[in-house]
């Protein structure tokens, strides 16, 4: 499964990428 999201806006810090237990991958992004 793949979601693609796209945000315009200015991103005030890189993209913090983590893990949940389950091994499924979360992006966070501050704008």
């Amino acid at each position: 499964m793949f979601n693609k999201i796209i945000l315009i806006g200015r991103l005030t810090r890189d993209p913090e990428l983590r893990y949940t237990p389950q091994g499924v991958p979360v992006a966070s992004f501050t704008l």
